[in-house]
């Protein structure tokens, strides 16, 4: 699973431990480990100071936008995770070093830049015209996914000889989270980042209706795929919402825009940096200016 932007680093939580106290953290052989000094020796980090940096872009971005992202929202981006990975949910979130609780937690900062993105990057005709250019609807399909070309081929034949692609699906498709789901997955457009290449680019070029006809070699074995919805594109003002969609989708995925969005952002927080050992945490985007709305610790 792609840690969704601004992933804010495991450590956090160890960061808000370190405000100021001397409360014990830890005890060795050797002495006790307090608050004060391990926080002392996390701002002096790479990773300190960007956490620092991640935990202050978040609290201005919640007090700016927090109203306006839901969690009837975060509840949705976080269903389409666990739709998605299905049985396998848990493992990939361990993997990723992540519980369902932080996963929760990033997909609302991820949220929330969002809408800093879509309040701070205005979107013109001309934008509109050109995305318009690459838009594919959102097509629904149902998949078999297999181990072997020889099943695929087998599923294959037996679709051509009239069986039915749900029951198909539910005996042979190993994956988890569609088999019994009659092989249906979420509609995805062109600009899905999850779903194998190959496997999207065979599914557009089937009409409503069909299916492969030869197996589709992809990163999780071999698919069989059918196109059950496919929308005309229809005219460009129907589609003006999606449209802008895409643009800002895009737009959470280049760093210059984020920066630029970011420092706005910031700039509208009021953001005083009260550790002079940390008073440059900032400069990635204002610049060392923010130096002077600092004061010592």
């Amino acid at each position: 699973m792609k840690k969704v932007l601004l992933g804010f680093a495991s450590i956090a939580m160890a960061f808000t431990l370190a405000a100021c106290g001397s409360k014990t953290v830890a005890t060795t052989s050797g002495g006790k480990i307090t608050q004060d000094e391990y926080y002392s020796s996390l701002k002096d980090t790479s990773n300190g100071k960007q956490v620092l940096q991640e935990m202050i872009v978040n609290k201005v971005l919640e007090k700016q936008y927090g109203d306006k992202v839901t969690k009837k929202a975060v509840d949705k981006q976080y269903n389409t995770y666990k739709d998605q990975y299905g049985s396998s949910f848990k493992d990939v979130l361990a993997s990723n070093g992540m519980t369902e609780a932080s996963l929760r937690k990033q997909i609302r900062s991820n949220l929330l830049l969002k809408e800093a993105v879509k309040d701070n990057d205005k979107i013109s005709s001309s934008d509109l015209k050109k995305e318009w250019k690459s838009y594919q609807p959102k097509v629904t399909v149902a998949q078999i996914l297999v181990s072997k070309k020889s099943t695929a081929e087998d599923v294959i034949k037996q679709l051509n000889d009239g069986k039915d692609f749900a029951k198909l699906a539910k005996k042979y498709s190993t994956d988890s989270s569609s088999k019994n789901k009659g092989g249906k997955i979420a509609p995805f457009d062109d600009t899905n980042t999850t779903l194998d290449s190959d496997f999207k680019n065979a599914a557009f070029k089937l009409d409503e209706g069909k299916y492969t006809t030869k197996p589709v070699k992809t990163q999780y074995g071999y698919q069989v795929i059918k196109m059950i919805d496919k929308p005309a594109k229809g005219k460009m003002y129907d589609h003006t919402k999606e449209l802008k969609e895409r643009i800002w989708n895009e737009d959470m995925s280049d760093s210059a825009t984020l920066r630029k969005v970011i420092t706005k952002v910031l700039k509208k927080g009021n953001v005083t940096i009260k550790d002079k050992d940390l008073k440059n945490v900032l400069d990635d985007y204002l610049g060392s200016s923010s130096s002077s709305s600092t004061s010592s610790k």
